[in-house]
């Protein structure tokens, strides 16, 4: 990180300011139940993007997508005056497609593990022993 930390300092105190505004302050009902899942600042912190997900299918996302669009300007005034920045960064709003992504991922993996043959029970070598139990062939009765 040659930049420092400073801007994923920033992008910390941005994503948690935008997710108590959306949550509190914006009243827009074309934002259905967004979740904040990242911000990336520029190393000159003059552009945030801030990755979102929503629930709902794909009608519902591009609602989601104009009413955080709609409310970025709102959103970029709130930022400025909770936050101490020479400049309150531009917000730029993109859905986090790597969730759905995982989501594939997982629901493959689960597919392979459910079609893949159970591994057959190996048979028991009367040689190996647990120490719990006596071999009866090893024991002498005198």
């Amino acid at each position: 990180m040659s930049q420092g930390s400073r801007p994923d300092r920033v992008a910390d105190q941005v994503r948690a300011e935008l997710a108590l505004l959306l949550t509190r302050d914006v009243h827009d009902p074309g934002i259905g139940f967004v979740t904040l899942t990242r911000v990336q600042i520029s190393p000159d912190l003059q552009l945030a993007r801030v990755y979102y997900t929503a629930l709902g299918d794909d009608t519902a996302r591009k609602n989601t997508a104009r009413a955080l669009q709609r409310a970025a300007p709102f959103l970029r005034r709130q930022i400025g005056s909770r936050l101490s920045l020479k400049r309150v960064p531009e917000l730029r709003f993109f859905y986090d497609e790597s969730i759905a992504g995982q989501d594939r991922i997982e629901q493959l993996l689960n597919e392979i593990h459910a079609s893949a043959p159970a591994e057959p029970a190996r048979a028991r070598d009367p040689s190996e022993s647990d120490g719990d139990q006596w071999d009866s062939a090893s024991r002498k009765d005198d």
